[in-house]
């Protein structure tokens, strides 16, 4: 079964590209901060559905995964019309599910944002937090990199 270590040699990643709309800027003309957590979800929810474990299948399986914990670096602004490539990466999957993140222009490469998420499992019918990973995401993340072979 998947534990940290074989997770973070395997590095499982997906990305996503966004094109900075207009209604995502401030009045400095440069992405609200605020915005980059969306950018962050995007990918997210590409590296989830590559392991087939997205939001409903999460639901279909008995768990909410709440966010608990976020941090986010700015590093650079992104402004209007630029192309992000924003990246997310499983961390860890043992007793918490932790994704790391980089959003970086998508033409020069330059660093612009990076941070991480960090969620737990709560069932569904009740809310009750659990201490250990379910062993569906365990399981799902196992598969895929079976798969790989």
């Amino acid at each position: 079964m998947m534990d940290n270590k074989t997770l973070e040699k395997k590095a499982i990643a997906a990305e996503c590209f966004v094109e900075v709309p207009f209604f995502d800027l401030d009045p400095m003309n440069i992405v609200w901060h605020g915005n980059y957590v969306k950018y962050f979800e995007q990918a997210r929810c590409e590296l989830l559905r590559k392991i087939d474990y997205d939001y409903p299948q999460m639901k279909e399986s008995g768990y909410y995964w709440p966010i608990i914990d976020m941090r986010l670096k700015y590093i650079k602004p992104a402004n209007f019309g630029e192309k992000l490539l924003c990246i997310a990466t499983f961390k860890e999957c043992e007793n918490r599910l932790k994704i790391n993140y980089l959003i970086q222009s998508a033409e020069s490469g330059e660093k612009l944002c990076k941070g991480y998420t960090v969620q737990v499992a709560v069932t569904t019918s009740d809310f009750e937090m659990q201490l250990v990973s379910p062993d569906i995401l365990k399981q799902r993340l196992t598969d895929y990199i079976s798969g790989l072979s």
